[in-house]
Parts: structure tokens; C-alpha cells; sequence
């Protein structure tokens, strides 16, 4: 970060204080300013360094490479990478990201994004394609956290591409839904407008049935795409 920037984090936390999300302790260095996050939190906050699935990525306790539930299912993605749990902090570090707007959160996110990216030469060639919000989302909640941060991401990491080659219908918000329902919810809803990246890298925030990412990677592998991944922050 050079001079010019930290600076105006420093007059900025001067006149309007920032306090980190997790702790509420406040925030005086520049780098803490900018990821909203105090040292001792952003060093706490690491993904699952253990053994995870070779399928939908999620940590395996005694299973061996596939977990149980990926065994007796067939994903149209071909792997996917969750970072963290969606549980305690990191349920509190979403719900400040995308209810709360603490944008600044956006930075952390796409730091520990640009690492999976990294350590895995498969994305080499892929395309981002994030997760579409439902029409009218933008309109009432102001924003959508998930355009935000693949937009984010882009300029910190310019080596992957971006496509919003998926779109949604008019459907029920699938939060307050089962995985049945939300496939069913979701079912004919999610549909491509514009070209189909060879590889594609679908994007999301949460996963907790897998509903959304499902219907989103077979949209595009039925639209022509030979390799869909997922990422997504959070796991349920």
C-alpha cells in the first residue's frame, strides 16, 4: 500500500472511526482499515487445512478423498472449493459483509480467493461466472454483495476473466427454503444470455443445500461449457 493511500486511511479513520467487525475493537493501522478487520481476527480467519472432499471440496472427517453424500450423488460441477464454515465468526463475518455492508470486507475475501487461485493451475483457463441475483434484488437491497466482490476480485487478480453469461427469472429468495424446494424454485429459472466460457468458474457467497450451484452448473455445461468449477466463501 503506498504512502498516498495509507494517509487517506488514516485522516478517514480520524474523522469517521472504523471498528473491526468480529471484536468491535477499533481499527488504527491502515491495513486494518482497509480489510475492516483488526491483525489478531484477519490472522484467525483461515480455510480448513485438512483433507476435503474431491468433490464439493467440504472437509472429510473419516471418509477417504469423496465424502458420503457426493458418493450417492451426481453433481453437474466438476469440483468445487468452499473457504470457510458458516458458523460462529464466519457467520458473523458474512452477515456484516452482505447485511451490513461493511464493504471493506470485500478485500479479505478476494485475498484469500486469489490464493485458491494460486495454488490451483486448473483455473488457469477459466472464465468467472458469478451466481445471478434474483430480478428486483438490487432495487431492495441496494446492492449485490456477490457482483461486488467478483468485481473486486477482478481488478485485484486481472488474470481470470469475468462473464455474467447467467441470469434469473422471477423466483421465491431460496433462503427460506429446503433443497427440494429450492430446486424446484430454481427449476427453469436460471438461464444463459451471451456466450458460454469453455471452463467456467461459477462464484457465490454461501452454499448450504448446493441447490443454487447445481442448477447453475448445469445451465451452462446444457448451454455448451465442457468444465464448471465452484467457489464459494461459506459452507453450511
Amino acid at each position: 500500500m503506498n504512502i498516498i493511500i495509507k494517509i487517506f486511511f488514516l485522516l478517514r479513520n480520524f474523522f469517521f472511526p472504523s471498528f473491526c467487525c468480529l471484536c468491535e475493537t477499533s481499527l488504527i493501522y491502515a491495513e486494518e482499515i482497509k480489510y475492516g478487520l483488526c491483525g489478531k481476527c484477519r490472522l484467525s480467519l483461515v480455510p480448513f487445512g485438512g483433507t476435503n472432499c474431491n468433490k464439493c471440496g467440504k472437509p472429510l472427517i473419516s471418509e477417504i478423498d469423496t465424502c458420503l453424500p457426493c458418493r450417492n450423488s451426481v453433481h453437474s460441477y466438476d469440483r468445487m472449493w468452499p473457504l470457510f464454515p458458516y458458523t460462529g465468526k464466519y457467520r458473523k463475518l458474512l452477515t456484516s459483509y452482505k447485511f451490513k455492508k461493511r464493504l471493506s470486507l470485500v478485500y479479505f475475501f478476494s485475498e484469500k480467493i486469489s490464493e485458491v487461485f494460486d495454488s490451483n493451475p486448473c483455473f488457469n483457463d477459466a472464465v468467472i461466472v458469478p451466481v445471478p441475483p434474483r430480478p428486483g434484488k438490487v432495487k431492495d437491497t441496494g446492492w449485490d454483495q456477490v457482483d461486488f466482490l467478483v468485481r473486486n476480485l477482478k481488478k485485484a487478480n486481472g488474470r481470470l476473466p469475468v462473464s455474467h453469461c447467467l441470469k434469473r427469472r422471477v423466483s421465491k429468495a431460496q433462503k427460506s427454503l429446503n433443497r427440494k424446494d429450492r430446486l424446484e424454485n430454481l427449476k427453469d429459472r436460471i438461464y444463459v444470455k451471451g456466450t458460454v466460457p469453455q471452463t467456467a468458474l461459477i462464484i457465490d457467497d454461501v452454499i448450504t443445500t448446493g441447490s443454487t450451484m447445481e442448477i447453475c452448473a448445469n445451465t451452462l455445461k446444457a448451454a455448451g461449457a465442457k468444465t464448471v468449477y465452484g467457489l464459494c466463501l461459506f459452507y453450511d
